[in-house]
C-alpha cells in the first residue's frame, strides 16, 4: 500500500522529515536534513527514510529517455 502524504504535506511543507520503515509515521522534523537524521537515530530508528516535503504541491510527469 502506498503512503498517503496529504496530511504530511499540509503539516510539514518545506521541512525535512524522517519516516519509520512503514513510511506512515513521522519520527522527526526539522529544516535541516542532518538534524532530522540525528534525531531519528537518537530515537532508535536505525535506517530512517528522509524526505523533503515540497513548498508547493505541483504535478510531476516523469519519462524514460532510454531507447530499447
Amino acid at each position: 500500500m502506498k503512503p498517503d502524504f496529504t496530511k504530511i504535506y499540509s503539516k510539514y511543507r518545506g521541512m525535512w522529515i524522517a519516516l519509520d520503515k512503514t513510511l506512515k509515521k513521522v519520527v522527526a522534523v526539522n529544516k535541516r536534513a542532518n538534524e532530522v537524521y540525528r534525531e531519528a537515530i537518537d530515537k532508535g530508528y536505525e535506517k530512517p527514510t528522509l524526505f523533503k516535503v515540497p513548498q508547493k504541491n505541483i504535478p510531476y510527469f516523469g519519462f524514460n529517455i532510454n531507447e530499447t
